[in-house]
């Protein structure tokens, strides 16, 4: 080998070497968190208050038209946002950045859903409705996506040197 062949092979190894550090390897993660990013989307067809599906909630539409608060409307955004958009990409681009994205954002979304259902459960018989199950089912896989993605960008290696 010459030179150059050599120089091109440790340039192949180094870029090979900066590939697997910067790519997050999923394994059987990514389809539990694809399922639980499904399981988010069912939640906002059910019921979160009364007849209003969590997307009328986040749209202020149809029955939740004025009657859908600040936290519960801050908590289908914020899951939307986090659980499934950051969530999609994340799953698909597998960067380590899209993975904290996903897990703080994913922390911050479920400590919102927490409040959402406590706000529902305060003001329940108020002329208001108590929290429904795509609220709760919704909340349930905010927090799993939140734990898996945390878990996820902890487990990233050492950069080498």
């Amino acid at each position: 080998m010459t030179t150059d062949d050599q120089d091109l092979a440790a340039l192949r190894a180094e870029i090979d070497s900066v590939e697997r550090s910067a790519v997050v390897d999923l394994g059987f993660r990514a389809i539990v968190l694809s399922i639980a990013v499904f399981v988010l989307i069912v939640g906002y067809v059910l019921p979160w208050m009364g007849s209003a599906a969590g997307w009328q909630v986040l749209l202020a539409a149809g029955d939740a038209t004025g009657k859908a608060g600040a936290v519960p409307r801050l908590f289908a955004a914020t899951a939307l946002a986090f659980g499934i958009l950051a969530s999609a990409l994340a799953l698909v681009l597998r960067r380590w950045t899209l993975t904290w994205i996903a897990a703080l954002g994913g922390w911050f979304a479920a400590v919102d859903g927490l409040l959402a259902i406590w706000t529902r459960q305060s003001s329940a018989g108020l002329n208001s409705p108590g929290p429904g199950p795509g609220l709760i089912i919704s909340e349930i896989a905010m927090v799993t996506l939140a734990a898996l993605w945390l878990k996820t960008a902890w487990s990233r290696p050492p950069e080498p040197r």
